[in-house]
């Protein structure tokens, strides 16, 4: 069995956020973490290397830093690694990453894609799903549990309060929740033989069936109008009522003046 997972190095918000002027990610002033989502996805393919033997690839999009999310799901037990970075694919919104992803992936072999449901720079949810419609494979997303029988992937999806049972025949892409798998940690063997290992590093010349037209800012679709950071709030008004009651009216009378009562 291969599995393809692609991951994503995403913005540590903890450390804050910063913008370009074109109002993108300044990724490269940003300290930078393995999307958690993705992190429960590899964890499912590395179960499923130790059930049954399978190879497991992991892939990214991004700038050149991005190897090092690439060498922690290595260290975590990985056997391959491949990153996609290149200028022209900078600015990219979902359709123009997935268009890019899937343009990388038709150069590899695989039974299985795991995606993570959404990343936190984002939040769209968008990515995996368009994914799996540039292949033209079927898609089973928000995977609470997955496993494999036979050909097949068995997936429970949730739902609200509840869970569907999903199944869907190979090659097919999966959308991981976080609440999947706790990941593992990495072993200092795996750091050891990740800090030595090959990453293999793909341009825009090695995607295949993709047009100029939709990859990178120029062929994203969605346009960011205005962004900012964290809006700080002022001090606020402070008063010091003469009696309880007192504090009570002033508030009633500032809920009445917007509306809120």
């Amino acid at each position: 069995m291969k599995i393809i997972v692609c991951i994503k190095q995403v913005p540590d918000t903890k450390g804050g956020v910063k913008f370009n002027p074109d109002g993108t990610l300044d990724r490269a002033a940003m300290l930078a973490i393995m999307n958690p989502d993705d992190k429960a996805g590899l964890e499912a393919a590395l179960r499923l290397k130790d059930q049954y033997g399978a190879e497991v690839t992991v892939l990214t999009m991004g700038l050149p830093k991005a190897a090092d999310a690439l060498r922690e799901a290595l260290a975590m037990g990985a056997d391959k690694a491949v990153l996609v970075t290149d200028r022209v694919l900078g600015g990219a919104d979902t359709w123009a990453t997935s268009t890019t992803i899937a343009g990388a992936i038709r150069n590899l072999e695989y039974d299985l894609i795991i995606t993570g449901r959404q990343a936190i720079d984002g939040d769209t949810a968008q990515v995996g799903p368009q994914i799996a419609e540039h292949l033209q494979i079927p898609v089973i997303s928000y995977a609470q549990d997955l496993k494999v029988e036979g050909d097949k992937v068995i997936v429970q999806r949730q739902y609200d309060d509840r869970y569907h049972v999903v199944e869907a025949k190979m090659p097919c892409l999966v959308t991981a929740l976080s609440e999947l798998n706790p990941p593992r940690y990495m072993t200092p063997g795996g750091i050891f033989d990740a800090c030595k290992a090959e990453i293999i590093t793909w341009g825009r010349a090695d995607l295949k069936d993709v047009d100029d037209s939709n990859i990178g800012l120029a062929g994203s679709p969605t346009k960011i109008a205005k962004a900012s950071d964290k809006v700080r709030k002022g001090a606020g008004e402070k008063i010091v009522p003469d009696s309880p009651s007192d504090g009570v009216k002033y508030i009633v009378e500032k809920l009445a003046e917007k509306h809120v009562i």
